[in-house]
């Protein structure tokens, strides 16, 4: 019974602890991932209206909206914007899609994915941008890629969901546990007797003084009542037990 609760009790705490070191991680690759391991600019920028060229590798490239805000309070409205990719000579253009994605600012620099290029091969491109970009400043595209430990907060959400499993089992082991049927010992073993010193019986219940006389007193109304003793002897031997 304790060995059960012992366990179910650990088996919270492991739970407890499972679940906070998740929630800690998770907030803190997410962080990670946003200011750290994300290399926006990576392969180069191009300021919004213009044109220039950057180097990009083969595969997703990804095309981000980059500004200064000063701070913004309600929201950050992305501009139309346009873009044109031309790429090397003799290799294909690229597939440009639009893509959702978070604002990420510090202190006042700001960032917003708005397009995923697939490039076909590694070569230098040239870019040409164009926008309403009135009232940003210093508005240009930036060509880069995310994180590439972007499944990180995946894994420790993940684990918070094992957590919340592992802390439920606990509570429910706990509680029934503690809802099982316990021996019940009892105050005084009468059948329980050992062999003394010198043979004598002793058992495992001492009576008190008070629990001696008692049967001393049962005993006198019982030789009383059978006819052993008469009612003078039987007054006489209880005042003589009740004084000793």
């Amino acid at each position: 019974m304790q060995n059960g609760r012992l366990a179910a009790r650990v088996v919270i705490g492991v739970a407890v602890v499972t679940m906070v070191s998740a929630i800690i991680g998770f907030v803190v690759t997410i962080v990670m991932n946003a200011f750290v391991f994300d290399d926006f600019d990576a392969y180069g920028e191009v300021p919004v209206p213009g044109r220039g060229s950057v180097q990009l590798p083969a595969g997703e490239v990804t095309i981000s909206f980059h500004t200064f805000t000063g701070g913004t309070d309600g929201g950050f409205p992305v501009p139309p914007l346009q873009l044109r990719i031309d790429p090397p000579e003799g290799v294909a253009e690229p597939d440009i899609a639009e893509t959702g994605g978070s604002i990420t600012t510090v202190n006042g620099d700001t960032r917003l994915p708005v397009w995923v290029a697939q490039i076909p091969a590694e070569g230098r491109y040239g870019v040409q941008t164009d926008g309403e970009v009135n009232g940003y400043i210093n508005p240009q595209l930036s060509f880069g890629h995310g994180s590439e430990y972007g499944w990180l907060p995946w894994v420790f959400a993940g684990l918070f969901v094992i957590s919340v499993v592992e802390l439920a089992a606990g509570l429910m082991w706990s509680h029934r546990a503690g809802k099982r049927a316990r021996p019940v010992t009892p105050l005084y073993d009468f059948g329980a007797t050992a062999a003394g010193p010198g043979g004598a019986v002793a058992h495992g219940y001492a009576p008190t003084e008070q629990g001696i006389r008692l049967e001393q007193l049962n005993t006198l109304a019982a030789l009383r009542d059978s006819g052993a003793l008469t009612e003078a002897e039987f007054e006489a031997e209880k005042r003589r037990i009740l004084d000793g």
